[in-house]
């Protein structure tokens, strides 16, 4: 063995690599969505935002304020007239500021829907109280 270095060997210093960095950088993403590989495989898919949606998401906490269903950890059924008026009153807000902006299923969908809060509303604000 020698103690002379090896000649053969050559180093190779890329200098331009931190401005090419710095370009990508400044430049930003390329793309809007993250690549499908990149997603972590136990992420929720939510579905596309929609005005049936919002309707669907207020009616249903609606019901559940009034006490239609078991809340899903307690098990118990809890009613509060004044939440589940506030959740109607909103989709009624949503109605008449989406009017005519809207087909006719969803307008159809809009009566429909406050049409059975409300007597649902009516049917359990009435309910003799459980002694």
């Amino acid at each position: 063995m020698s103690d002379q270095p090896n000649d053969d060997k050559k180093i190779i210093i890329d200098e331009d690599w931190k401005s090419q960095v710095e370009a990508e950088r400044d430049a930003g993403p390329q793309t809007s969505e993250p690549e499908p590989s990149a997603q972590p495989k136990d992420e929720v898919r939510w579905p596309e935002p929609s005005l049936p949606l919002l309707v669907t998401t207020l009616a249903t906490q609606a019901m559940a304020a009034l006490g239609l269903f078991p809340h899903p950890v307690s098990g118990k059924t809890n009613i509060d007239l004044p939440q589940a008026r506030h959740f109607i009153d909103t989709i009624e807000m949503l109605q008449r500021k989406t009017e005519g902006n809207r087909g006719p299923e969803e307008s159809s969908m809009f009566e429909e829907t406050l049409y059975e809060l409300r007597m649902a509303f009516v049917a359990v604000r009435d309910r003799p109280a459980a002694t």
